[in-house]
């Protein structure tokens, strides 16, 4: 194995979703770094078809004070549907997270009101200091959305490489007019999901969570 490929491994294996942040902003330089090298990422005939805004500072504290409210009203809206069911192992390994994470957090099943808390933090960001939407123009759908998860990975890669974290959250995608509105985004770019970020806060007990993956063999077959 090339020192390259250790590296890129390491900082594989090393990115995870993490969900408690310190305050302290990311430099500018190292913003930059990250997501300029991520306009590597490939897609569909060199498309590029994704749009990022990255929010911190004010304007993301006015979000964090506001989302968790706008959603326990209902005050929702979508921009691509979220009516996707697992079943069979694909439903293990969603229960098999979510165990995970509230094992980690010393939640019990029956906390009902706890496990609540814990999804709520979604809306306030894990108190990191940034965080990146994602957006396709329109009219893209399935095929650009993918390039856009390689772009996303790209993105999380690189933070983690800059000894970084993130969580990249769908639950985000719930508030997308209320999100337009307040970065003055037009109507015709779409949000996909959003991603948190900034330095992590090694101890707590929720960056503690490791989810299992599955086997190589499992998913992976080759053909010769």
């Amino acid at each position: 194995m090339t020192d390259t490929a250790r590296v890129f491994n390491e900082v594989v294996a090393q990115r995870r979703s993490l969900r408690a942040f310190l305050p302290e902003p990311v430099s500018q330089e190292v913003l930059n770094d990250v997501f300029g090298t991520a306009l590597r990422a490939p897609s569909n005939c060199n498309s590029q078809p994704w749009l990022v805004h990255v929010v911190s500072g004010a304007k993301l504290d006015d979000l964090r004070a506001t989302l968790p409210g706008r959603f326990l009203a209902g005050e929702l809206s979508l921009d691509f549907p979220y009516d996707g069911k697992y079943e069979g192992v694909y439903k293990e390994r969603q229960y098999g997270s979510a165990q995970a994470l509230y094992d980690a957090l010393g939640i019990a099943r029956e906390e009902k009101d706890r496990r609540q808390q814990a999804f709520m933090r979604n809306f306030t960001f894990f108190d990191a200091p940034h965080l990146a939407l994602l957006f396709l123009p329109e009219p893209f759908g399935l095929r650009e959305a993918a390039d856009l998860g390689m772009f996303a990975q790209t993105i999380m890669l690189g933070l983690t490489a800059h000894g970084l974290g993130s969580c990249p959250q769908t639950a985000l995608s719930f508030h997308a007019d209320y999100l337009r509105e307040q970065l003055s985004i037009d109507a015709s770019n779409k949000l996909v999901f959003g991603i948190s970020f900034g330095h992590p806060v090694a101890e707590d007990p929720v960056n503690q969570c490791v989810t299992d993956r599955a086997e190589l063999s499992d998913v992976v077959t080759f053909h010769s």
